[in-house]
């Protein structure tokens, strides 16, 4: 079902692409129990803290490790121990999901992945994904409930922005001119996962990058 507050005839701007059902409910399974995997360790999941106050969000990361704003490869501000490694199938999805929106890139290898638990409760203040030094596209999947997510411009958090739907299996990707767009999750609709994603109330969220970082 369609949220009518979910404006789907306005066109998103170049370099900013939703695909819906992009991940099989098969698909969506699998990687829901990768998801918990990776959230029980090595590192655990933990809410980032930003300015003194805890994240909303459960994240887990892999590759390199994200805190308000840098990245490390080791977990300092968790258990101090070295996030598991990018496996490489992601980097095959990676590129599958920029093929699947006209952005096909043969050499792009995402080196790390924020893995986000989002409960019924949970948001995402609008910000940009701006601590990579590749300005290499971002490709993030949705698994479970569905959210409102917005998307905004390259200058300010306020106008003008868009919001969408992005329902469970969704694949959401931005690059070229707005790589640095601000952009967030502004409500979780408890209840909506569909049956047989591996889900029954919360969503998971992936999101994958380059970082252009080295050591």
């Amino acid at each position: 079902m369609t949220d009518p507050l979910f404006d789907t005839a306005v066109p998103l701007p170049e370099g900013a692409h939703h695909v819906p059902g992009f991940l099989t409910l098969e698909q969506q399974r699998w990687l829901v129990a990768r998801c918990r995997e990776w959230m029980r360790g090595p590192v655990p999941a933990h809410s980032p803290r930003i300015r003194g106050h805890a994240m909303s969000v459960e994240m887990v990361c892999l590759g390199w490790h994200w805190r308000p704003y840098a990245y490390t490869r080791e977990a300092v501000d968790v258990n101090g121990r070295r996030v598991l490694e990018v496996p490489p199938w992601m980097g095959r999805l990676a590129r599958q999901a920029l093929e699947a929106v006209g952005e096909s890139d043969a050499e792009y290898e995402p080196d790390v992945a924020l893995v986000n638990w989002y409960g019924a409760d949970a948001r995402m203040g609008m910000h940009q994904d701006r601590d990579e030094r590749a300005s290499a596209p971002v490709v993030s999947l949705s698994v479970g409930d569905r959210c409102r997510f917005r998307f905004g411009n390259t200058e300010n958090r306020g106008k003008p922005y868009q919001d969408l739907e992005l329902a469970s299996g969704d694949l959401f990707v931005f690059g070229g001119p707005v790589r640095l767009a601000y952009h967030g999750v502004v409500k979780v609709f408890p209840g909506t996962a569909p049956q047989g994603c591996g889900v029954e109330q919360g969503r998971y969220n992936i999101t994958l990058r380059v970082t252009g970082l080295e050591g």
